[in-house]
């Protein structure tokens, strides 16, 4: 039986006096790739913000391997064996390809010991995700494409037991949707636990083992992708109630 590597319990989190998360509940377990989708506005890069540790619980715990991490600090939460990645990827803009993967190197869950090792390893990593011909380029100057891979290297970089990956899909080619999605499949393989935010759906159903939705932060349905996104509520909440009309 798979060990439990998250648990959400009854997670609010309020701005002013709207709810962007409520009542949330849900678990992952080791070596899942839980997929957690619903449209703009819905709570989930809040979700990723308050496990990653950015935002704090109004109500409710967040724990990590049985520990509660509800109030602990982005970077604890990391040391721990979180890392995550953001929508809009912001390297270093003047330091090189591997000058920002070997930064990240010095951090996370197991640091590197020396510079030298973290040199050595951040290659390893920049090799595993097609960068390696490009770890002298100055980041600022790269394409999307390479911006999200190198925002995914330097996550990785910080040795993640849990990885959050936050629409790392987005604005690319299919082509390139094929071939992040094969790295993601890759990255599984080695045994990192994932929650991935995305709308590029393709992506959702080829590489999710469940999918949770949420819909005004509230969960609305959970399950095997598939089945999940032809719920009704699913497609009310993505197309608008009176839009949808059931054959």
């Amino acid at each position: 039986m798979a060990k439990k590597i998250l648990e959400v319990v009854g997670l609010y989190k309020y701005f002013g006096g709207l709810a962007a998360v409520s009542g949330l509940d849900f678990y992952l377990e080791e070596g899942e790739i839980l997929g957690l989708i619903g449209p703009n506005g819905s709570g989930k890069t809040t979700v990723f913000n308050l496990i990653a540790g950015s935002l704090k619980p109004d109500r409710g715990k967040i724990y990590f391997y049985d520990k509660d991490i509800s109030a602990k600090s982005p970077a604890t939460i990391c040391q721990m064996g979180i890392g995550r990645t953001f929508q809009i990827p912001l390297p270093f803009s003047r330091l090189t390809v591997l000058e920002n993967v070997r930064l990240a190197r010095l951090y996370g869950s197991q640091p590197a010991r020396t510079l030298k090792d973290a040199e050595y390893e951040a290659d390893e990593i920049l090799e595993f995700i097609g960068l390696k011909s490009k770890r002298t380029n100055i980041s600022g100057n790269l394409t999307i494409l390479d911006r999200k891979r190198l925002e995914l290297g330097k996550a990785l970089a910080t040795r993640p037991k849990l990885l959050l990956l936050d629409e790392i899909l987005g604005g690319l080619t299919p082509r390139e949707i094929e071939d992040a999605m094969e790295l993601i499949k890759a990255i599984k393989a080695t045994g990192v636990t994932m929650i991935i935010v995305e709308h590029v759906m393709k992506a959702i159903i080829g590489i999710s083992d469940r999918v949770i939705v949420l819909n005004s932060g509230i969960k609305i349905a959970e399950g095997p992708p598939k089945k999940v996104i032809l719920e009704d509520s699913v497609i009310e909440a993505y197309l608008g109630k009176g839009k949808y009309v059931k054959n």
